[in-house]
């Protein structure tokens, strides 16, 4: 639960800092918002790094996470209510996650 909780984090942090330069350059709102996007991008950056497994598998199970998260903000933030084929990709993409994170150690 804790790496989960760890991901979602991450997520959070990565989407809120790629949506505040998109409220920017498509929505006409002020460029001081690439401040807090820069912070959470590095906010996320740092997320990343307290993962205890190897960077290569982190980001591959990172991205199950994402794709909820992003459906998530799809509904929330846009307002937009997410399809039966959003939330199908969503359990594959957290499917896959689960087989990669949790697959058994062999240790030697």
């Amino acid at each position: 639960m804790k790496s989960f909780l760890l991901y979602v984090a991450t997520a959070l942090a990565e989407i809120i800092g790629c949506y505040l330069p998109y409220l920017w350059l498509r929505e006409g709102r002020s460029v001081w918002l690439l401040v807090p996007a820069a912070v959470s991008l590095a906010l996320f950056a740092w997320l990343l790094t307290l993962h205890g497994t190897a960077a290569g598998r982190v980001y591959a199970a990172y991205g199950g996470v994402y794709i909820g998260a992003a459906i998530l903000w799809l509904w929330a933030v846009d307002g937009i209510r997410p399809t039966a084929w959003d939330i199908a990709g969503v359990a594959v993409a957290l499917a896959g996650m689960g087989l990669i994170m949790f697959q058994p150690r062999i240790i030697g």
